[in-house]
């Protein structure tokens, strides 16, 4: 009793002390964290659905909303059906390699014997994935490709050249996971016959040197390729593997384009694959239909652009017949087209001053699709059915804010996934029409704590550049704002190519600082410029072979617009970034010094020369093609120009954006004779976090602006 007395004693005080307050404390203790729900997959009978819970994977009805009990008890991180769901693969360790790619230890267990096999003996794998026919599964050990028989529990090596930075079988290297997206280099036939994997050799590829420092007398050395802009890529090869014959054949893609394999796709016809492929400058992209019997190629067709084809996010889905739908911006905005299975273009499904965001599946007894779009504005996403024949379309979700849905297997039902700007995240499950039958999760009381802490709502406006685009932008102010006082502004963005910072969404990262300033004075805002997604292919691919150089005239325009408006005082605008962000925000305290008093840099690239070859490239083309372009935007350029007060900062184990960037970007500094502040993190990683990381970086960058601004 007493020590229940004391801690109360102890929590009552910290709440009278820090009421009515967001603090760095109270973010980083976890006092604001929302509530979510994990795991959410549809079981095939699709009348049930799974979420990963404390004590194991739980089975609930979406009709009666009551839990079946559990699937599997225990704790793991993550689970696979197999496609009959006969079997379950169970991630129950793991350890980070890159941004998508891991370590894992899995075990696989048979649903109807209760049997289990520790996949690998119980050693480690990279990206593994169950046959369709349930009976085996692929995985990848030392860039080398197997298969393991459920049955007798037999381990098949299919390759056996795989080497550390030379040969990779199956799986991305740092440059194809980072920018197109995924580790998974491979895919079963639907029959279970064959695999069709990319053999990557990169052997040529320049290497990357980090050194590791931890607490080691001589520092270590992390060492990677890393190909830069201009500079050569791996070698990629596509290779049949027929588990029949026990041999692998390499597949002729010499009459295509095929300097860059981005994805492996599984079709609905048993003997088929296909495979997406480009040439290194990235503004075309062949479709190929792989023969797994016979190991012949045929190009269905070939999306091309004036400036690029986005690869990273590709939609490509195989309805029953074969026939596919395929998502492209040809018309000015991202929408979804019909082929047939050979290739030739039946139809374009969706059409509109919007853009499709996402895809979720097709339904063949309605013939209808359910995708995500920002058919209410492009800081809103929705989601809404579409029938695929008369073009018939139902929104599904709310119409404002962010909603994502996850579908049962038929269709009826889904639980959506909503927020905004002003209300955390809301899970509710739905029929297919949007009726509400369920809340099953909500942060009520995650809003009420910020409430209670004057937490600060985003504004949502526009802002006019010197072209008449209307720039879309958000601003937070005090909640006692006096529209007759002078507040310093701070502006906030990250401007790269398709990203979106101003959206209709809550944000469970910066925005709790940006609270924090606000509640210190200060006015926060955030502009999308040039270059920005969601509203368009002619808004997003205008900085086409010059980035930087809109963006940034937009951040200075957005600058000079708001420092007119009668509460902000235009001698104090600063300006932070991360990564991209980082890049503009060095660009603003140099090419925008007369309009920016500071500015925060976090691992920002500073010459694009620096960075990889795909993401590079594809907005830049080589440094040999563009030299200007690559030069004439480069902070480095600029640093006899800084006028403001700068910091930058960065991790030293950056595998992303290299602590060179960071280090030529002082060095020009130095030797312009100009005063900054550096901060470098030992051993992290572009994310910058681990241990008290991330409380000290922030409260680093607020004593920064306290002081500064």
């Amino acid at each position: 009793m007493k020590k229940f007395l004391f801690t109360f004693t102890i929590a009552a005080v910290f709440q009278s002390l820090t009421a009515q307050e967001i603090t760095l404390d109270k973010i980083y203790s976890g006092y604001y964290r929302g509530k979510g729900i994990a795991g959410i997959t549809s079981m095939k009978n699709g009348e049930n659905y799974l979420v990963i819970e404390q004590g194991g994977i739980a089975k609930y009805s979406y009709k009666t909303f009551q839990k079946e009990g559990n699937i599997v008890d225990g704790q793991f991180e993550s689970y696979e059906f197999s496609d009959d769901e006969s079997k379950i693969l169970l991630l129950k360790e793991s350890e980070p390699v890159y941004r998508h790619s891991f370590l894992g230890k899995f075990d696989v267990k048979d649903l109807k014997t209760g049997k289990i096999i520790n996949l690998n003996d119980g050693k480690a794998v990279q990206e593994p994935r169950f046959s369709p026919d349930a009976t085996k599964v692929a995985f990848i050990v030392d860039n080398n490709l197997f298969y393991q028989d459920l049955n007798s529990g037999k381990i098949n090596q299919i390759t056996n050249d795989g080497r550390k930075n030379s040969i990779i079988n199956g799986l991305a290297d740092w440059v194809y996971e980072e920018e197109f997206g995924h580790a998974r280099q491979y895919e079963w036939t639907e029959n279970s016959d064959a695999i069709v994997f990319v053999k990557s050799d990169e052997s040529e590829v320049p290497e990357v040197y980090i050194p590791v420092y931890g607490k080691l007398l001589y520092p270590a050395e992390m060492r990677f390729k890393y190909p830069k802009a201009g500079e050569k890529n791996a070698m990629v090869s596509a290779q049949l593997y027929r588990l029949d014959l026990g041999k692998t054949i390499s597949l002729d893609l010499s009459s295509f384009k095929n300097y860059y394999i981005p994805n492996v796709f599984q079709t609905t016809k048993p003997d088929e694959i296909v495979l997406i492929t480009s040439e290194r400058i990235q503004n075309a992209s062949d479709v190929l239909k792989v023969n797994t019997k016979t190991g012949a190629v045929q190009k269905l067709f070939t999306e091309t652009d004036d400036k690029w084809v986005d690869m990273d996010s590709p939609t490509l889905e195989f309805l029953e017949d074969n026939s596919f739908l395929w998502a492209s911006e040809r018309d000015g905005n991202r929408h979804l087209y019909w082929y047939d299975k050979e290739g030739k273009l039946k139809k374009q499904v969706t059409k509109g001053n919007w853009e499709i965001t996402d895809y979720y599946g097709y339904n063949p007894k309605s013939k209808e699709i359910y995708v995500q779009t920002t058919e209410k504005g492009s800081i809103n996403k929705v989601v809404s059915k579409i029938n695929i024949e008369n073009g018939k379309s139902q929104l599904i979700s709310n119409a404002e804010g962010n909603n994502s849905a996850s579908f049962s297997k038929n269709y009826n039902y889904f639980i959506e996934t909503s927020s905004t700007a002003a209300q955390p995240y809301n899970f509710v499950l739905k029929d297919s029409n949007g009726k509400i039958l369920k809340e099953l999760q909500n942060n009520n009381d995650q809003l009420k704590k910020l409430q209670a802490d004057n937490f600060a709502v985003k504004e949502f406006i526009t802002i006019p550049n010197e072209t008449g685009d209307q720039m879309n932008a958000w601003i937070m102010k005090p909640k006692n704002f006096d529209p007759n006082k002078k507040y310093p502004l701070f502006m906030f963005q990250y401007s790269g190519p398709g990203s979106q910072q101003v959206s209709n969404s809550w944000d469970n990262g910066n925005a709790l600082w940006f609270n924090h300033l606000v509640q210190k004075g200060y006015i926060v805002a955030c502009v999308d410029g040039r270059g920005t997604g969601y509203k368009g292919a002619r808004y997003k691919k205008v900085t086409y072979m010059n980035l930087g150089k809109y963006e940034i005239e937009d951040q200075i325009t957005a600058a000079k617009w708001l420092g007119n408006q009668p509460y902000i005082d235009k001698s104090r605008i600063g300006i932070f970034g991360w990564s991209y962000g980082g890049y503009m925000a060095s660009l603003a305290m140099t090419k925008g010094a007369d309009f920016f008093k500071a500015g925060i840099a976090v691992a920002p690239v500073t010459n694009w020369r620096f960075y990889d070859t795909v993401y590079t490239e594809r907005f830049m083309r080589t440094p040999q093609e563009n030299t200007d372009g690559y030069d004439k935007n480069s902070p480095t350029e600029f640093a006899g120009l800084l006028k403001g007060k700068f910091l930058m900062i960065h991790g030293t184990a950056d595998d992303n954006v290299h602590f060179q960037n960071s280090m030529q970007f002082s060095e020009a500094l130095i030797q312009n004779k100009k005063q900054f502040e550096f901060m470098a993190y030992p051993d992290k990683n572009h994310s910058i976090y681990g241990g008290n990381t991330r409380p000290q970086l922030y409260q680093k960058m607020t004593d920064f602006i306290l002081e500064n601004l």
